[in-house]
């Protein structure tokens, strides 16, 4: 069977994925670090990393589908190099809408609030491939019920509340 390339899924698979990464970083502007856990915390989002705070985008997450793209263009990248919270597979976040609310691992509910983001220009992916999808394929949440979120944990959209 020949191997699948990006949003090659089907409709059932872009809706259920998992957790390749979780990852922080201690300061704006800068690549995030993996680490084996992160908490979510309503009104903060996650209390180590830099953008935690009361704002429509304490997590941020990214389809590794859409890292695929970059890494088709020769660049290496990894976990965080997007200063991404969370590194998914097999759910289509960037078709998701604003207000679609996702249920992570057990605990963790988040609830999307943007869907791109302005580019930093000067980020070193900008720097080595001349684009990045982050500003067009990441997304944006804030926490609505607390957990924690390790690697291997499911993701899927959530019943309405």
């Amino acid at each position: 069977m020949a191997s699948r390339g990006p949003f090659e899924l089907t409709e059932r698979e872009w809706t259920v994925g998992n957790v390749l990464a979780v990852c922080i970083s201690e300061e704006r502007g800068t690549q995030k670090k993996p680490v084996d856990v992160i908490q979510c915390v309503p009104g903060v989002g996650i209390p180590d990393d830099a953008h935690r705070g009361e704002w429509h985008r304490q997590v941020s997450l990214l389809a590794n589908e859409s890292a695929d793209l970059m890494r088709a263009k020769g660049l290496e990248i990894g976990p965080g190099d997007f200063a991404e919270n969370v590194l998914t597979e097999g759910i289509a976040l960037v078709n998701l809408p604003v207000g679609t609310r996702l249920q992570v691992g057990s605990a963790v509910i988040l609830k999307v609030t943007q869907i791109g983001k302005e580019c930093h220009h000067g980020c070193a992916i900008y720097q080595a491939a001349g684009e990045c999808v982050m500003p067009t394929q990441g997304i944006f949440c804030t926490v609505i019920a607390e957990g924690s979120i390790r690697v291997g944990d499911s993701i899927e959209i959530a019943a309405p509340v």
